[in-house]
């Protein structure tokens, strides 16, 4: 990312163009994941995990130098009984949902999420995006023993965008709705 070069690269500084479409994508994406998080009732949330907490959307300048966005659904982070729904938008690496469930969870459908292309996280936290997106901290085909030594139960999965606002927003809700079709 940064060069050893003893200059700033002022010339990528001082272009407002691309600072500008920068920060209107920023906005554009705040403003769709947004649109997601009110169209889902809380009584659906509730249905599947009645402590919910609800939805909260949040935003970073700094993960692995790139900015990012996240939108978490139920928001009960304990790793034992927990469950929690994150959309991760990582600029310059895409959109992915994030599923952490806790390892008692009554709901967890482990097989259902392997069927459908899911695949289990592996990194020693739930939270290292970098390991587990960049450096294939996941599996695939998860075997017992992968299960039993993981302290924590997270899989993800990519949501591949199309360019209209309208349509991504289609297509992040849709992905939403066969987890929570899962995990009912």
């Amino acid at each position: 990312m940064a060069d050893n070069s003893e200059n700033l690269d002022l010339e990528l500084w001082l272009d407002k163009d691309i600072i500008l479409r920068q920060n209107k994508l920023k906005t554009e994406f705040w403003e769709i994941l947004a649109a997601v998080g009110n169209s889902i009732e809380s009584k659906t949330l509730l249905q599947i995990h009645p402590a919910s907490r609800g939805v909260k959307l949040s935003k970073g300048n700094d993960l692995s130098g790139f900015p990012y966005q996240v939108l978490d659904l139920i928001r009960d982070f304990d790793l034992n009984e927990g469950l929690n729904i994150r959309i991760l938008n990582w600029f310059g690496h895409g959109v992915f949902v994030f599923v952490l469930i806790g390892k008692n969870h009554a709901k967890a459908p482990f097989r259902n999420l392997f069927e459908h292309n899911w695949s289990f996280d592996q990194s020693t936290t739930p939270w290292d995006y970098p390991e587990i997106l960049l450096n294939g901290a996941s599996t695939n085909s998860p075997v017992h023993a992968c299960l039993e030594k993981s302290s924590f139960y997270q899989w993800h999965k990519p949501i591949h965008l199309t360019g209209k606002i309208e349509l991504i927003k289609a297509e992040i809700l849709d992905e939403l709705n066969k987890l929570f079709f899962l995990l009912s």
